[in-house]
């Protein structure tokens, strides 16, 4: 059972580097530090768009518009951390005793 805490948590930290990752990202193409002509960039940011949209979108539908800032990222990082805390604080040391 260990090893399915350890996976979960492994998952998090994916999803937590994830969500970093494209907001750095499109920080930058916002700002036009990156080429967005470039292929491999483009493919960077379709591959990251991708891959957080699904969970960016639920949450859009639910917060207030703010204007051009997208607090999405902020809450699925608070999202994420509170999962991270209760698996460590609650599932772990119960399966351990």
């Amino acid at each position: 059972m260990i090893a399915v805490i350890n996976t979960l948590l492994f998952i998090i930290s994916i999803a937590w580097f994830l969500v970093i990752a494209s907001a750095i990202f499109s920080w930058l193409y916002a700002f036009n530090v990156i080429n967005a002509n470039n292929q491999v960039i483009a493919t960077i940011g379709r591959s990251l768009y991708q891959l957080t949209e699904p969970i960016y979108r639920p949450i859009r539908r639910i917060l207030p518009n703010f204007g051009g800032v997208d607090l999405s990222p902020l809450v699925v990082l608070v999202i994420l951390f509170f999962l991270e805390q209760v698996i460590r604080s609650v599932l772990a040391p119960a399966l351990l005793s």
